[in-house]
C-alpha cells in the first residue's frame, strides 16, 4: 500500500518482537498482517474479487503489533509503589491547569470536599454516642430519648456533609470545561507557531499525535479524577481516623482491604494504556483507510478504479489486528481484577474476624464495635471511589503525559526570541551559501546555494523535481530556516528579526494552496481587513472576480459544499482565488510556487500578463515547469539536485546550451510545426 503515508519507523515506537504490546512473553502470537502476509482476511475470496489474486500481498507497514518498544521501560514495569510516587506529580499538574482555568473553582472544589470529610468523621464519631445510649441498661424509651442529642449530631453532620459534597461538586462540574478550553488553546497555540520543519519530523508528529488524539482530550477528565481522588483520600482518611481513635488496631487491618485492589487497579490500568499506545500507527492506518473510502476528494477514484474490494480488504485486516489485541487485551484485564477482587475480599473478611476477636476479648465495648463497622464500611465505600479515580488517574495520566510533553516539545523548537523587527521593504534580497536538510534525509534539500532578488525585479526558478525549488521558496518565505548560511534583506539578516512579522511582508500563491472553508471573502482576505476596495482590486487582477461573479451569494458564499448553501469552485476557479489571495496581501516580494497549475493555457497566459503588471515596483520569484513563461524574467536560477547550476537571462541560458536550454527545448518541440503536423495527423 505504497500511496498510504508511512508511519514512524520501529525506532520510534515498536515492541521487541518476542514481546506483548505490555512487555510480557508473548505466548501467541499477533495475527500476521505483516507486508510478508500472504493470507488474506477471511471472505475475500477471488470468486468474491475475480479482478485481484487470493493471494494478493496486503503491504500494512509498520501495522504489525510486535513492532513497538517505547515506553516499555517504564510502562511494563509498573508498581503500586511506582504508581504511588507518580500519582502526587500527576495531582500537582492536574491541580495547577484547574488553577490556571479558575482558581475559584478550583479552591471552592478542594476545600468544599475537605470540610465534607470532616464531617464524614464527625458524623462516625456522633454514632457512638447514640450506639451507647441505645445499648445501655434501662427501658427502651430512656435509651432513645438519651441518644436523641447524639442521633441529631448525626443528622446535621449527614445534612452538611451531603450539601457540601454537592457543593463541590456543583464547582468541579463548573471546571470541566474551562479546563478543557485552556487546555485545547494551549496545545493549538503552540501547533501554530511551531517552525514548519517542525511537521517534517517523523517523531514531532507522532508526539503531536498522541496528544491530539488522547493527550489533549484526557486534561478535563485527569482533572476530574484528581479531585475524585483527593475525596476518596479524604472519605478513607475520615474513617481511618475514626478506626484509630475507636482502637489502633483496626486501622492497620483497614490496609488489608486497600492494597489488593490498589494493585489491580494498576495493573489494568497498565495493560490498557500500553496496549492502546502499540496500536497509534494501526489507529492512524485505520483512520487512513476510512477516510478514503469515505471522504469526497476519494469517492470518485475509489469508483474510477474499483477501488472497494480492495481498501475493505485492507481495512479488515487492520480492523482484525486491532480486535485481536482489545480482545486479548480484556481477557488479561480481567483476570488481574479477579485476582484483585479475591484477594480485596480475603482481607475484609480478615478485618472482621479481628473485630470479633476483639469483642470476643472484650477489647472493645459493643458501641465502639457497631460504630467501627460503620467506619470500615464508609473506608470501604471510599476505597472503592479511591480505586476507581486511581485507575483512571494513572491511566489518563500517562496521556496527559503526553500532552505535557508535547507542549514542553513544542516549546522547545521554538527557538529563542527574536526581538528585532523585520524590515518592511528592500532594495535586495540575498541567499549567500544557503544549506538545508530535512530531518531523516542524509542528503540536503539545498546545498550551499547562493542567488539575489532586486528590488522590482522578476526572477525564476527552474528545474526538475526534487531539484530544490519549493524549499529554497519557503527559505525566502521565512518558512524553513537554513542550517548553514544566511538570508539577508538588505544587511538585516532574516533570522535574528521577529518572523512572523516578517511574513507579513511576504505573500505567497502556493500550488498545494488550502481549500479553506470560509467565504470567498475570506478566502482572499485570510484574516486581513483592508476594505472592499483591496479586496475587490486583488480579485479582479487575478481574474477571481469573474469567479465571485458566479457564486450564489458573491464574496458572503461559503466556499465548501459540506455545508448548507456551500459552493465548492473548480481547480483552476481555486487557483485565481489563491492568486487573489496573494494580490491582497500587497507585499513588497510576492513568490509564486506553480501559480498556473490548474489553469488552461489562455487563463495561464493571462494569468502571468496581469502578475508582471502587478510586480510594479514590487520582487516576484517565480517557480514554474512551464519555460515559456519565464523567458521575460529578469534573472532564472536552474536548480539540479539541490545546487545552482546555472543562472542568468533566457537568452544567455539558451545560448549556454546546459540543462535550461534542454528543458525548454523538449517543451518547445511539443509545439513545433512538424510536430503540430505529425498530431493532427493521428
Amino acid at each position: 500500500m505504497a500511496d498510504l503515508p508511512q508511519e514512524s519507523s520501529a525506532s520510534d515506537g515498536s515492541t521487541p518482537k518476542d514481546a506483548t504490546p505490555d512487555g510480557s512473553p508473548q505466548k501467541r502470537p499477533a495475527p500476521d498482517i505483516s507486508p510478508s502476509s500472504t493470507t488474506p482476511p477471511t471472505g475475500n475470496t477471488t470468486a468474491d474479487d475475480p479482478d485481484r489474486p487470493d493471494d494478493a500481498l496486503i503491504d500494512l507497514g509498520e501495522v504489525s503489533l510486535s513492532d513497538w518498544h517505547a515506553h516499555i521501560g517504564t510502562m511494563t514495569g509498573v508498581g503500586f509503589l511506582t504508581v504511588a510516587r507518580r500519582l502526587p506529580a500527576l495531582i500537582r499538574h492536574a491541580v495547577q491547569m484547574a488553577w490556571r482555568a479558575s482558581p475559584r473553582d478550583t479552591l471552592a472544589t478542594i476545600s468544599l470536599s475537605v470540610l465534607g470529610g470532616m464531617f464524614t468523621a464527625f458524623g462516625l464519631l456522633a454514632t457512638t454516642g447514640v450506639l451507647q445510649a441505645l445499648f445501655s441498661s434501662g427501658p427502651t424509651p430512656d435509651r432513645v430519648r438519651a441518644a436523641l442529642p447524639s442521633l441529631l449530631l448525626v443528622g446535621a453532620a449527614a445534612t452538611l456533609r451531603t450539601s457540601l459534597q454537592a457543593g463541590a461538586g456543583w464547582a468541579q462540574s463548573r471546571l470541566e470545561p474551562q479546563v478543557s478550553r485552556i487546555a485545547e488553546k494551549q496545545l493549538y497555540e503552540l501547533t501554530s507557531r511551531v517552525d514548519l520543519i517542525c511537521f517534517d519530523d517523523p517523531d514531532f508528529h507522532d508526539s503531536l499525535q498522541r496528544a491530539r488524539v488522547r493527550g489533549v482530550s484526557m486534561v478535563d477528565s485527569v482533572v476530574n479524577s484528581a479531585i475524585d481522588l483527593l475525596t476518596g483520600l479524604i472519605g478513607i482518611g475520615a474513617a481511618a481516623g475514626v478506626l484509630g481513635i475507636l482502637h489502633p488496631v483496626l486501622l492497620p487491618l483497614l490496609v488489608l482491604a486497600v492494597v489488593p485492589d490498589a494493585w489491580a487497579a494498576v495493573r489494568s490500568a497498565r495493560m490498557r494504556y500500553t496496549t492502546m499506545y502499540a496500536m497509534i500507527p494501526l489507529y492512524r492506518r485505520k483512520w487512513i483507510l476510512t477516510n478514503l473510502m469515505a471522504e469526497r476528494e476519494t469517492a470518485a477514484e475509489v469508483r474510477s478504479f474499483t477501488m472497494r474490494r480492495f481498501l475493505m480488504r485492507l481495512y479488515d485486516a487492520v480492523a482484525g489486528a486491532e480486535q485481536e489485541a482489545v480482545l486479548r487485551l480484556a481477557r488479561r484485564q480481567t483476570v488481574a481484577r479477579v485476582i484483585g477482587e479475591a484477594l480485596g475480599g480475603l482481607g475484609t473478611g480478615l478485618v472482621y474476624l479481628a473485630l470479633g476477636i476483639l469483642l470476643a476479648a472484650g477489647a472493645v465495648p459493643l458501641a465502639v464495635a457497631g460504630t467501627a463497622v460503620l467506619a470500615i464500611r464508609s473506608g470501604q465505600s471510599s476505597l472503592a471511589n479511591l480505586m476507581y479515580s486511581t485507575n483512571r488517574l494513572y491511566e489518563e495520566g500517562l496521556y496527559f503525559t503526553d500532552f505535557l510533553d508535547f507542549c514542553a516539545e513544542a516549546r522547545a523548537r521554538m527557538g529563542p526570541e527574536r526581538p528585532r523587527p523585520a524590515p518592511a521593504a528592500f532594495e535586495r534580497i540575498t541567499v549567500d551559501d544557503v544549506s538545508f536538510s530535512y530531518p531523516g534525509k542524509e542528503e540536503p534539500a539545498l546545498d550551499h546555494v547562493s542567488i539575489h532578488i532586486d528590488k522590482g525585479e522578476v526572477v525564476a526558478l527552474v528545474g526538475e523535481n526534487g531539484s530544490g525549488k519549493t524549499t529554497l521558496s519557503k527559505i525566502l518565505a521565512a518558512l524553513y530556516e537554513p542550517e548553514s548560511g544566511t538570508v539577508l534583506w538588505d544587511d538585516v539578516r532574516v533570522q535574528d528579526v521577529d518572523q512572523d512579522e516578517l511574513r507579513r511582508h511576504i505573500a505567497v500563491i502556493a500550488q498545494d494552496h488550502t481549500r479553506w472553508p470560509l467565504t470567498a471573502k475570506d478566502n482572499i482576505a485570510m484574516g486581513l481587513e483592508k476594505g472592499d476596495e483591496a479586496l475587490y482590486a486583488s480579485a479582479e487582477v487575478a481574474g477571481a472576480d469573474q469567479v465571485v461573479a458566479e457564486l450564489p451569494n458573491g464574496y458572503r458564499t461559503l466556499l465548501d459544499r459540506r455545508f448548507k448553501d456551500g459552493h465548492e469552485p473548480s481547480g483552476g476557479q481555486w487557483q485565481r482565488i489563491a492568486v487573489a489571495r496573494g494580490f491582497y496581501r500587497d507585499a513588497p516580494l510576492l513568490i509564486c510556487d506553480e501559480p498556473t497549475a490548474a489553469l488552461d493555457a489562455r487563463a495561464e497566459h493571462t494569468l502571468f500578463e496581469r502578475i508582471r503588471r502587478h510586480a510594479d515596483g514590487r520582487s516576484v520569484l517565480l517557480i514554474t515547469h512551464r519555460l515559456a513563461s519565464v523567458r521575460y524574467a529578469d534573472r532564472i536560477y536552474v536548480l539540479d539536485h539541490g545546487k545552482v547550476v546555472e543562472q542568468g537571462t533566457h537568452a544567455h541560458l539558451m545560448a549556454f546550451d546546459g540543462i535550461y536550454a534542454d528543458l525548454y527545448n523538449i517543451q518547445a518541440s511539443a509545439y513545433s510545426p512538424a510536430e503540430v503536423t505529425r498530431a493532427a495527423g493521428q
